[in-house]
């Protein structure tokens, strides 16, 4: 009797990357599968190689994840779920080192700046690395007090490091939006947390296109969360638009908002109807007992 074989995830970066965190926390029971590119993961689904793709789209100190969105359309790949993952970045150092032996802290460009105060405070120099978790697996390789790698925890705990400071970041609100991707849509889920609606377009050229395909949405009581404009294809008048929404396409008021959007776009194509991840609801409720 053939054995059953675990489904696998894909993931850009290597073992310990941020990415491998998120897979970790939020597809347990699933092998990973790294791969070097956003390209290459979103293949590995294609292909079959993995049942599903781990990728990040945006980051609250960071922004959007410009190549996602370029991607994603012509993916073949459906969204089916999101996950929000706080990203803590760690001093991983060579097993003994102690801080005051630590002269320089390698990590991708985007991290270095978000610990700056730190860095700057124990006059640490930030080495621009093209990936975190290679740079604590070279750290690791290299065996030198003097270099420590900016990563996750569980690089640290891949590659053998000892984490000599822990969550060194300057924000203490460093979350990741990941988007999980399949070869097949599911309709069907309904999310305890509510549904999200993602999709891409492109308004038709008449005057106020815009303003009058997002006027729909106000009218049927549909609250958009994201509207971000791209150029595609090289060119300045090709702009495209990516949305999300709370709701499933079946809702009634959803339902009305997207006809009403369809009249003043050119192109529409929706990624995906998934549930919304609980951190969503809480990270809302957070903002509004700020303004209260």
């Amino acid at each position: 009797m053939e054995a059953h074989s675990t489904a696998r995830i894909a993931f850009q970066g290597e073992l310990g990357a941020y990415s491998h965190q998120a897979c970790a926390e939020t597809r347990p029971d699933m092998d990973v599968l790294p791969c070097a590119t956003f390209e290459d993961v979103i293949d590995a689904v294609v292909s079959g190689r993995a049942e599903q793709a781990m990728l990040p789209v945006e980051n609250t100190t960071y922004g959007r994840v410009a190549d996602i969105h370029r991607l994603l359309p012509g993916s073949g790949l459906h969204i089916i779920d999101e996950a929000f993952v706080r990203v803590h970045i760690n001093m991983l150092a060579v097993p003994g080192t102690k801080l005051e032996e630590v002269k320089r802290a390698h990590s991708h460009l985007v991290l270095l700046p978000q610990c700056a105060r730190f860095l700057r405070t124990h006059g640490i120099e930030g080495v621009n690395a093209g990936d975190n978790a290679k740079a604590a697996r070279e750290v690791a390789e290299a065996g030198d007090r003097s270099t420590v790698a900016l990563a996750s925890e569980l690089a640290g705990a891949i590659y053998g490091l000892d984490v000599l400071a822990r969550n060194i970041e300057d924000e203490d609100t460093n979350t990741t939006r990941f988007l999980v991707m399949a070869r097949a849509a599911n309709m069907a889920r309904r999310g305890n947390e509510g549904m999200m609606t993602s999709f891409v377009f492109r308004v038709r050229n008449i005057p106020a296109a815009l303003y009058k395909a997002m006027g729909g949405f106000a009218t049927n009581g549909v609250n958009m969360t994201k509207l971000e404009s791209y150029m595609v294809g090289g060119a300045f008048t090709a702009t495209q638009f990516y949305a999300d929404i709370e709701g499933h396409p079946d809702d009634p008021g959803v339902a009305r908002a997207l006809e009403e959007l369809s009249y003043f776009t050119s192109e529409l194509k929706v990624l995906g109807t998934y549930p919304a991840d609980a951190r969503r609801q809480i990270k809302r409720q957070m903002q509004e007992q700020q303004t209260t």
